[in-house]
């Protein structure tokens, strides 16, 4: 997977970009996809405690338009914000910091 990361693009909106997925990657209510995915996720902080993620959707071989989702996050003051880590094909495990 490749991704490509803008900051400032839109505003205040951190814009990720990602493809190169191998098609077996299951989207949201198990949707299929294929090669041709692409995600667009923009991350905007609305203010001090709330994280607005939205996921746009484009696999053109599949579907006929893009399709979008949010989520909300509320951010607690003094709380560490969890990292996600994609674990396909995983090869650095052995240096990653932590538990």
């Amino acid at each position: 997977m490749a991704g490509v990361q803008r900051w400032p693009l839109e505003g205040d909106t951190l814009v990720v970009e990602s493809r190169g997925y191998n098609g077996r990657i299951d989207l949201p209510g198990g949707a299929p996809s294929t090669e041709a995915l692409r995600i667009t996720e923009r991350y905007r902080r609305r203010d001090f405690g709330h994280l607005e993620r939205q996921v746009s959707i484009d696999d053109p071989t599949i579907y006929t338009k893009p399709w979008t989702y949010s989520i909300d996050a509320i951010l607690a003051p003094d709380d560490e914000v969890l990292e996600n880590i994609c674990v396909e094909n995983e090869k650095d495990a052995t240096h990653l910091i932590g538990k």
